[in-house]
């Protein structure tokens, strides 16, 4: 009790203005950290009756559970305590999984009800070890409603949980990625998301998907479920996206021609960076039809940077002097620099053009190729046809010649081949 009571006079007497960084360096955490979990509840529910703000108590959670578990710790700081946890006497594997099982349920039950009070790395190591010892159904709904609340604060690194489950063939829990993705989207369609939020929610998931793409067992359809989770306008670019797509491509080779197709529409072409779009252009594994959209695409944009150039140097017609310039003028080396950067990018159109051409037209020679053949075969099945019609002919009725037909003739009898026409 002596912890105990020591533990409440050191918070109750700490002030209200300190920031969790500063508490948490401080000596009286570590008494926080006990070993009995009844004992921690009941010392988090005095701590919660003083009025300590839910950060402070959510960074207590964090601390103890770090402590006392590696598995929710950044480093190895917990190898001690988890050493004390399981006690000096070996155990089997299964007691260890209960009692991780029953110290992450009890975890879940204390966590503060606000929602930014526990950070999301925290969040999703514990749903990693909820997902590995087969906690609740119900403990692990909460945990992936809390990470979806705060989902753009996720790294990567703690995004990349691995399937627990036998049934699953992917190394990555694909489903519980969609799910937390899903979830984040429809606060954001509620307006209780920001925008700035999403984009960092589809960069994370561009992300995502580019590690998940190597896997050889993860199919199409997860892929494109999880690239189709965020609205288009969450991407401020495609690049993310296409390089996702193209390690897909790369690693699965025996993708169909109508996949292929059906993962290149996923991209944005007129959201493409020029480095980006330079690369596609250039991609063999990309469909024909995506690469001559990409070409269009860049033209479409050098042509609007020409416009623009035009117009406010004032080289137009003077149909348009009604063009309203920029509240600031540019300098004379600015200009430079952005007709340099125009005439770089015009050079790279007229190149992919070029190649887009010698595409084209190799693809109108092979065209032209197959029809030839297709009638030199249609002339060789015709003939071939009424060569063969002649000799069952000839066959049936017999070849004469003018001789034969003569003597036939002679003795007042008209030719077999002839008769019915004459008559």
């Amino acid at each position: 009790m002596n912890n105990k009571q020591s533990l409440q006079e050191r918070v109750s007497t700490s002030p209200e203005t300190k920031s969790p960084t500063q508490f948490s360096s401080e000596y009286w955490f570590d008494d926080a950290c006990i070993l009995d979990m009844d004992y921690f509840v009941k010392t988090l529910s005095c701590i919660k009756e003083k009025g300590v703000r839910a950060d402070l108590i959510g960074s207590i959670i964090a601390h103890y559970a770090s402590k006392w578990l590696p598995d929710l710790s950044v480093g190895d700081i917990g190898q001690k305590g988890m050493n004390q946890f399981q006690g000096s006497s070996p155990e089997s594997v299964t007691t260890s999984w209960m009692k991780k099982r029953f110290f992450v349920e009890t975890l879940v039950g204390v966590l503060p009800p606000e929602k930014d009070s526990i950070p999301c790395n925290f969040l999703l190591r514990l749903l990693r070890t909820a997902n590995m010892v087969g906690v609740e159904a119900n403990y692990r709904a909460e945990l992936e409603k809390r990470i979806s609340w705060q989902l753009d604060q996720a790294s990567l690194k703690e995004l990349m949980i691995p399937s627990f489950s036998h049934t699953c063939g992917t190394l990555l829990d694909i489903d519980l990625v969609i799910r937390l993705v899903k979830r984040f989207v429809s606060l954001d369609k509620e307006g209780a998301k920001s925008g700035a939020a999403l984009v960092k929610v589809a960069m994370l998931v561009d992300c995502y998907l580019a590690e998940a793409a190597v896997d050889a067992h993860l199919s199409l359809s997860e892929f494109v479920a999880l690239a189709e989770a965020l609205p288009s306008h969450a991407r401020a670019t495609d690049d993310g996206l296409y390089r996702a797509i193209d390690t897909y491509l790369k690693a699965h080779s025996g993708v169909s021609k109508q996949e292929r197709k059906g993962l290149c529409r996923l991209i944005d072409s007129r959201k493409l960076t020029p480095e980006a779009s330079l690369h596609a252009a250039q991609n063999e594994r990309l469909s024909v039809r995506a690469v001559i959209q990409v070409l269009f695409s860049q033209q479409t944009k050098l042509n609007h940077h020409i416009d623009w150039s035009t117009s406010f140097s004032g080289l137009r017609s003077p149909s348009c002097a009604t063009f309203d310039p920029p509240t600031r003028c540019l300098s004379k080396r600015e200009m430079n620099v952005q007709q340099m950067d125009i005439r770089r990018l015009k050079e790279d159109v007229y190149r992919l053009q070029s190649q887009c051409n010698a595409m084209q037209v190799q693809m109108d020679r092979i065209a032209v190729e197959r029809k030839k053949s297709f009638f030199k075969w249609k002339k060789f099945v015709f003939r071939k046809g009424v060569e063969e019609e002649e000799k069952v002919e000839d066959e049936r009725f017999g070849r004469q010649t003018p001789t034969d037909m003569d003597t036939d003739l002679v003795k007042g009898r008209t030719p077999h081949k002839w008769r019915k026409s004459m008559s």
